[in-house]
């Protein structure tokens, strides 16, 4: 027999998870597929080596989680909890001296200042700026579905902080740097602040972005947290909801087929040989290539659409991760010269010239495994022991790596070891005390790993698509698709990859409002907020 639903998700990471909630919620009876035996997808936390050191390979810093509605809508504080830490960002470099940034302007500025006054100065105007555009903005446009431009640019264009806002979008991030810091390191923080997920984003910070991706260098009203007991206490907390929601989760359900009738999607195959009908709606979470490539078929799918999947863009690089078991946390160079920098969240290590960080860039675009060692890096059990028995630690570093070393992904394997001790010894010059008694255990994580682990993550894409502008807000791949009552909802749309559950909540209100049916939460709607703003 044919199990019925009235919807069908595919995939239960944080997107399909609070999809399925919100459409539990509405009375629908839902089932989210998920081809692996644990939920959560990319909020992992894993075990890899000595019992009580827990370390997250994928999603490890949540920005600003607790703000986001659906967190409040789906009650989830709780049952899970967060820390968000004073000092976010730091940077230390080999002649002793440090940068950190806090979630305290004055301090900040002081920080900044024993580099440049006149770059600190720069930071107090445009932080004044950005934290206004942020506290307007930021949250109405991550959780709504995105405006047209001309509509967007209209609506900006109203108030003060708008059109300060569209001034700064028209500029690249890395032009704007550039032109506003004289200090080189500086602009190596900023880069690093700006580009959201722990390393410099090269396609983040070289192209314009229609999202204003620049603010984020600025703006201290929005940041990171940690999320107590590991990534994988948010997915934990979502699956609770799920299933008090009334939703069905079904593990070891490989999806093979959506199943397309007369131009209407109607239900799902397994590779199994199982099959599910859905009389509403299917929604897939997962990657673009995917889902319409294997799972529709591109014959299915009328050419203006066939050719958007062709050209949707993975990111085009990988991170190499090395995850640390420890007897203590790491102490960094620069304490003299600042000592709150062993109180930071997140740390940019090894690349202290522009030429060094885009040089390491180039080599990745070539394919190459790069010469020079930069990561960003971070020691998350300062803020939430439990992740590390009493007095240990854990630590991770994320380097920049191509998905497929001179042509395949297989070549990492064998220089896997070698890799990774490069990076520790990099990282020893910046924590001294990172010696070899100290690190109990080592465990690499690469894109030939998670790329396996996790299907969707084409190429080793974190992201599960590239954040260039031409993918971004407006021209995101959309939640809608040209096949009747299936939508899309994981990270290729609006917002983008990363942890914020944006994809799942905005199409939570688009599938409602096609079925008819009226949403028990109040959705975000920017455009309500923007014609509602005042000078």
């Amino acid at each position: 027999m044919t199990d019925m639903y009235d919807g069908l998700i595919i995939g239960s990471g944080q997107h399909g998870l609070i999809l399925g909630t919100y459409m539990a919620r509405l009375g629908l009876k839902v089932a989210v597929l998920e081809r692996r035996n644990m939920f959560g997808g990319g909020l992992s936390t894993v075990e890899p080596g000595p019992p009580g050191f827990y370390q997250n390979p994928h999603s490890i810093n949540h920005f600003n989680i607790t703000d986001s509605p659906w967190f409040t809508d789906l009650g989830l504080a709780d049952t899970v909890r967060y820390v968000t830490p004073r000092y976010e960002f730091a940077q230390p470099h080999l002649d002793g001296t440090s940068l950190v940034i806090s979630r305290d302007a004055e301090e900040t500025i002081a920080s900044l200042a024993q580099m440049s006054k006149k770059d600190a100065e720069t930071f107090r105007d445009w932080n004044r700026r950005a934290d206004a555009i942020s506290n307007m903005v930021f949250l109405a446009e991550r959780y709504s579905e995105p405006l047209a431009e001309a509509e967007r640019n209209e609506l900006l264009s109203r108030t003060a902080i708008g059109r300060d806002f569209l001034e700064i979008i028209d500029h690249q991030p890395l032009d704007l740097v550039k032109e506003l810091f004289d200090n080189e390191r500086i602009q190596l923080l900023m880069l690093f602040k700006l580009s959201l997920f722990g390393t410099v984003l090269y396609d983040a910070v070289s192209e314009k972005s229609p999202m204003g991706s620049a603010v984020r260098g600025f703006d201290l009203s929005a940041g990171y947290q940690v999320c107590v007991g590991g990534s994988w206490n948010l997915a934990r907390g979502l699956h609770e909801r799920f299933l008090q929601a009334g939703g069905t989760f079904i593990n070891h359900a490989e999806v093979s087929r959506i199943v397309v009738d007369g131009g209407r999607a109607t239900g799902v195959e397994l590779s199994d040989g199982r099959s599910f009908k859905a009389r509403q709606f299917v929604a897939s979470t997962i990657d673009v290539p995917q889902t319409f490539t294997k799972l529709v078929g591109q014959d299915q799918l009328p050419q203006a659409y066939r050719t958007k999947v062709d050209n949707f863009k993975q990111t085009a690089w990988t991170l190499f991760g090395v995850h640390l078991a420890l007897k203590e946390a790491p102490q960094y160079v620069g304490a003299d010269f600042n000592p709150n920098i062993n109180k930071s969240l997140k740390y940019n290590v090894g690349a202290e010239t522009m030429e060094d960080l885009f040089g390491l860039h180039s080599q990745v675009a070539a394919g190459q495994i790069p010469d020079l060692v930069s990561f960003g890096t971070g020691h998350i059990t300062q803020f939430d022991p439990s992740q590390a028995p009493p007095g240990n630690h854990t630590a991770y570093a994320w380097y920049p790596m191509p998905f497929a070393p001179g042509g395949d992904p297989n070549n990492i394997e064998a220089v896997k070891a070698d890799i990774a001790q490069k990076v520790l010894d990099e990282w020893r010059k910046y924590a001294p005390n990172l010696t070899p008694d100290n690190i109990l255990h080592v465990y690499t994580y690469t894109a030939n790993d998670y790329h396996r682990e996790f299907t969707n993550m084409v190429n080793g894409d974190i992201f599960v698509g590239s954040f260039a502008g031409e993918q971004s807000m407006w021209n995101h791949f959309g939640y809608r698709t040209p096949i009747e009552n299936l939508y899309m909802a994981g990270s290729p749309t609006h917002p983008g990859g990363g942890i914020s559950g944006g994809g799942g909540y905005i199409a939570s209100r688009v599938i409602a409002e096609d079925l008819g049916l009226t949403p028990w939460w109040t959705p975000m709607d920017v455009r309500s907020v923007l014609k509602a703003a005042t000078d």
